[in-house]
């Protein structure tokens, strides 16, 4: 704060309604405290894990898993007692999104100071009820050197604390689910639906001021849409830096659906679900084993006049035009970051689609971004006036 600022334009920013405050319910993502032993490749994988460690003796799991020191929070007998209670049981076994387009699976309890350390059960429960969506946010919106503001995602899982690399991940449901606890007397009171997880006072004004609701779906992908709009993140770059975004809402009917068509769109690349990913327009080529090499001088490496991301002497992805490259979300250049993951690792045929699809989601999204800027300027001309209260 002792920096000049645009007090005009901070003005006009905090006018906007913060994300916090639009979803009421949020919380950070979980944090295991051993990811070498809790986030795994694929169900079958994470579920022999469960079965191995929780019968082993608690020095030989260490030694195994690589788990080193037990901390305040997290202890292997922590870990092995939570399974224990747990059965353990293969339905525990779930879907995490643990970076941009890489999802893994994990076996959750919602214990905290168990299996997982902090896994956030009063918030992530929401997203294990049954089909749901969440907006992923990180708080630390910008550090310098870090380029513009992009701490943003999508998820139909649980996710990770570390999503983005810096600023931490904070998952805002878009919908309820109710109190699980027969037991609990205010249960009773509550309703029996899943509800949305927005301001009634937004879901108001924008009801007032379009002649008709809005869906929460719609709500979720103007939001995401916006956030998108490299036009916003420049201009409100400063502020973005220390908090959550403020979101402006437009009064105009068919530029609010028009956002929100591009959010839908935007969401739906991310998750890696939209019908424009097939065919993907990336390709894998070459002869080999496919295992990723851990070096350049072993192989691996992007070569910008090709267009090829090699994996190692004889295999590459592409064309991968150089801005989907450096396309980052968060700290995280994705398009590298997929593949240093799995160093030494043999690709399977799911992890080849998948890379080949999130290339292709990345042109697209650009693609969009650029859209987004021709039509974001119009957005604050007419502004809804939401209350605070």
């Amino acid at each position: 704060m002792f920096i000049p600022r645009d007090e005009a334009l901070e003005a006009e920013y905090r006018r906007f309604l913060s994300v916090s405050d639009i979803f009421p319910i949020n919380s950070v993502g979980i944090v295991t405290a051993r990811d070498r032993l809790t986030i795994r490749w694929s169900e079958q994988e994470a579920w022999d894990t469960v079965r191995a460690f929780s019968g082993m003796d608690p020095e030989l799991a260490r030694q195994a898993y690589e788990l080193g020191k037990d901390a305040r929070d997290w202890k292997v007998t922590m870990a092995q007692k939570d399974l224990h209670n747990s059965g353990p049981s293969r339905e525990k076994v779930v879907p995490i999104l643990y970076r941009p387009f890489d999802v893994r699976h994990t076996y959750y309890t919602g214990r905290s100071r168990g299996f997982l350390c902090r896994p956030r059960p009063e918030i992530m429960r929401h997203m294990l009820a049954g089909e749901n969506l969440a907006l992923c946010i990180g708080r630390q919106g910008h550090v310098v050197g870090a380029g513009e503001w992009n701490l943003i995602y999508c998820s139909q899982s649980i996710e990770d604390f570390n999503l983005f690399y810096r600023g931490g991940n904070v998952n805002f449901p878009l919908y309820l689910s109710p109190t699980p606890d027969p037991n609990d007397l205010f249960a009773q009171l509550e309703p029996t639906e899943r509800q949305p997880n927005l301001n009634p006072n937004l879901i108001a004004a924008l009801e007032n001021a379009h002649g008709s609701e809005p869906s929460p779906e719609e709500i979720f992908h103007y939001i995401y849409a916006i956030l998108h709009a490299p036009t916003y993140r420049e201009k409100y770059a400063e502020f973005l830096r220390s908090d959550f975004p403020r979101v402006p809402f437009t009064a105009d009917r068919e530029l609010f659906a028009q956002l929100a068509a591009f959010g839908k769109r935007l969401a739906g690349l991310h998750l890696l679900t939209s019908s424009e990913l097939n065919p993907p327009v990336c390709r894998f080529e070459g002869e080999g084993d496919a295992i990723v090499a851990r070096t350049k001088a072993q192989g691996s490496r992007y070569d910008s006049d090709e267009c090829r991301m090699y994996i190692n002497k004889t295999q590459y992805f592409g064309p991968i035009s150089p801005d989907v490259y450096e396309y980052r979300i968060g700290g995280y250049q994705v398009c590298d970051k997929l593949l240093k993951d799995r160093k030494d690792r043999r690709l399977e045929l799911d992890d080849i689609r998948t890379y080949c699809r999130m290339v292709t989601a990345i042109g697209i999204t650009i693609g969009i971004q650029q859209e987004l800027d021709i039509v974001y300027p119009n957005v604050e001309q007419n502004l809804v006036t939401i209350p605070t209260e």
